[in-house]
């Protein structure tokens, strides 16, 4: 029982009252899923927009999230207002605010906006709100590694560089637990534009966590020319493609960010020491292979509305449920995570995120009626099951990069480390959209009250087998290939910046 309650009580002991402002930060980017429900309810049934349209859009949307490079070099070296912390923060928020205001335009049709197409309304207010947490996670991530203690052991900073990393999850998973269930609710008795309206209390949450949070000193770095200029230029390369719909656009901007980033990447970690550089260029294929796995994509959550009968009021309910149950789980498993292997917590990770996507399956095909269940306690049971294993990876990914960001560019070596994760989300996208093309779901559209686009989720079955099978496949295979071995304690020489304590 002692140890139990050891468990239980050790994220709130380490928690520290300089930390307080910087989770609030990570509060507010978690708290954006309180519209989540809201906004794919409206979506399926105001836009006009396709299951592969959506997972087009949810390409291009990850393009922010991969040029981070950028903001990373500003928060390193450019300052707006005597301020390369702060001012970031702020202005993300501006971002995020404007994002929401031209939501609540085109969801109540607000006269000010009605001239506009809701499709394009959209997708720009999309990239906006993307573009904000953007910006602020550059932010957050790099001020991880400013409110530690300042004078400190090695080892000792090591443990606080870790434990920042799993309370920053935590509060994320806090938010994701409290507003995805009031955001789902508020959608049900409130309607959407409502839920847009009240969301807008996410921006100044991040206001107020900046402007209050204490940081160690630290001096700007030389600006990176290469680094700033070649994301800008990358960044203008991305829009003038997707502008002019070049064909295979999507493709194009994947493979060249992605030798992009490897490029700049390769630059930051040469003067690290060979084992470490072999340790985390191991663990970056594994980690990214397992994210770049293709999902089913929104025809799913289409078909559980149309034929299973879930409202707003249930997805409100699975949020909570699924968000309660990781937040439990990242507190009860913290220092497991933080101890085991990346390549063995990811082996496990796959067995069973492959098991728990086999009820979704059986319900396709109506095994739950043979057996006598009902879809709503199965669909319950299995978000319980599958929710305490989303945030794994991240958290043991954040970790590592916290533990060798080197000094004075720790802004940018989060950016690109980050950068390299999210464009295998960008990856995993693009295979999800092919699929998606080639195995064609649709739902129904109607425009002026005749059906456009009948429903049609006849295979949606085989793109379920599809999804499964490849997401256990290719991983496992790529593990054994590519065991990262990471077992910091195997690493006896330790890189020089987690000795330099005093710079910080």
């Amino acid at each position: 029982m002692k140890a139990i309650w050891e468990t239980l009580l050790a994220p709130i002991r380490a928690l520290r009252m300089r930390y307080v402002p910087l989770l609030l930060i990570y509060f507010a980017y978690g708290a954006s899923v309180f519209t989540a429900i809201a906004k794919d309810f409206w979506v399926k049934k105001e836009l006009a927009l396709s299951a592969e349209d959506l997972v087009a859009l949810g390409v291009w949307l990850t393009v922010p999230w991969t040029i981070k490079m950028v903001f990373g070099q500003m928060v390193d070296s450019v300052k707006i207002f005597g301020s390369n912390r702060k001012v970031y923060v702020y202005i993300g928020a501006l971002l995020i605010a404007a994002s929401t205001i031209l939501l609540i335009g085109i969801v109540g049709h607000h006269s000010w906006i009605a001239g506009f197409s809701k499709e394009k309304v959209y997708i720009f207010a999309s990239v906006l709100g993307v573009v904000g947490f953007v910006m602020q996670d550059v932010v957050a991530d790099t001020m991880t590694t400013e409110v530690v203690e300042k004078y400190q052991s090695p080892e000792a900073l090591k443990k606080e560089l870790a434990t920042i990393q799993v309370l920053s999850r935590l509060s994320l998973g806090l938010a994701i637990f409290l507003m995805g269930w009031l955001g789902g609710i508020a959608a049900d008795k409130f309607g959407y534009e409502t839920v847009f309206k009240w969301s807008l209390f996410i921006p100044i949450l991040s206001i107020i966590g900046v402007s209050v949070v204490k940081l160690n000193p630290v001096e700007s770095s030389p600006l990176n020319k290469q680094v700033l200029f070649g994301g800008l230029a990358f960044a203008a390369f991305v829009v003038l493609i997707g502008y002019n719909e070049v064909p295979y656009s999507q493709e194009i901007v994947f493979v060249v960010s992605l030798g992009v980033v490897l490029y700049l990447l390769s630059t930051l970690i040469e003067d690290l020491d060979p084992n470490t550089i072999h340790h985390i260029k191991m663990a970056m294929i594994v980690i990214f292979v397992y994210r770049a796995m293709p999902s089913i994509g929104p025809a799913l959550q289409w078909w559980e509305i149309d034929k299973l009968g879930f409202d707003e009021a249930f997805f409100a309910k699975l949020s909570m449920i699924g968000g309660g149950i990781a937040l439990l789980g990242m507190w009860i498993g913290a220092k497991f995570i933080v101890d085991r292997s990346i390549g063995k917590v990811l082996i496990f990770l796959t067995v069973i995120s492959t098991l728990l996507a086999l009820p979704v399956l059986g319900m396709y095909y109506g095994i739950h009626e043979k057996l006598g269940l009902d879809a709503r306690t199965v669909a319950l049971v299995d978000t319980a099951l599958a929710s305490p294993f989303d945030y794994i990876a991240g958290v043991l990914m954040l970790t590592l990069v916290a533990i060798y960001a080197p000094e004075g560019k720790k802004g940018t070596w989060f950016a690109l480390m980050a950068s390299l994760m999210n464009i295998a989300l960008s990856a995993s996208g693009l295979l999800s959209k092919y699929l998606n093309k080639i195995f064609v779901v649709t739902r129904e559209i109607k425009k002026e009250g005749v059906v456009v686009t009948p429903a049609n989720y006849d295979e949606l079955g085989i793109l379920l087998w599809i999804v499964i099978l490849v997401g256990f496949v290719v991983p496992i295979v790529t593990i054994w290939l590519f065991n990262p071995d990471p077992d910091l304690k195997k690493h006896k020489k330790r890189p020089q910046n987690t000795t330099q304590v005093e710079d910080q």
